[in-house]
């Protein structure tokens, strides 16, 4: 289908968004399945559950908007988690496979967090504020959990040198 305005532009970002929304609570939990480190496993729970709050939101930017998501590939995401399975499945050191997990969480979050910052200004330039507050929502929720994922692993990298320097 052919896209004529910035508002059908907005339309399709915000369905691919609200796609990715989605699939992002269905890869936190395959990746749950993974961690065997209870700290990350708790942390992928509650970004698991703000995952389904932030579709909640997205689907309340469909209702405002009077419209219904469209169908988009989602291949990216596809690609991504298809990725993570074989490269983790090779790594064989615990610390290491917790280090590449929390990394690729940051990069899979980075990922939403362009989208979000797109749709921030989409909304705007369309005049749609009372959505631009709700994808705002999610883009604050998104880079929380980036925050919190860069701290987790300075706290490893420091736990790390502090056994080093130790021993």
């Amino acid at each position: 289908m052919p896209v004529k305005d910035p508002k059908e532009v907005f339309l399709l970002l915000l369905s691919n968004a609200r796609q990715g929304a989605e699939r992002a609570t269905k890869i936190y939990q395959e990746i749950d399945q993974l961690a065997q480190d209870p700290e990350i496993k708790d942390a992928l729970e509650a970004r698991s559950f703000i995952s389904n709050q932030i579709l909640e939101r997205l689907d309340q930017c469909f209702e405002l908007l009077g419209k219904k998501p469209e169908k988009s590939s989602g291949r990216v995401q596809d690609v991504f988690v298809q990725d993570f399975r074989e490269e983790f499945a090779q790594i064989q050191s615990p610390a290491a496979k917790r280090l590449y997990m929390l990394g690729k969480l940051i990069h899979f979050s980075q990922l939403r967090i362009g989208e979000y910052l797109v749709l921030t200004a989409a909304a705007d330039l369309t005049g749609n504020y009372a959505v631009g507050i709700l994808v705002e929502s999610c883009l604050a929720d998104k880079l929380a959990f980036v925050e919190r994922t860069t701290r987790m692993i300075r706290d490893i990298a420091e736990t790390k040198v502090r056994e080093r320097v130790a021993a």
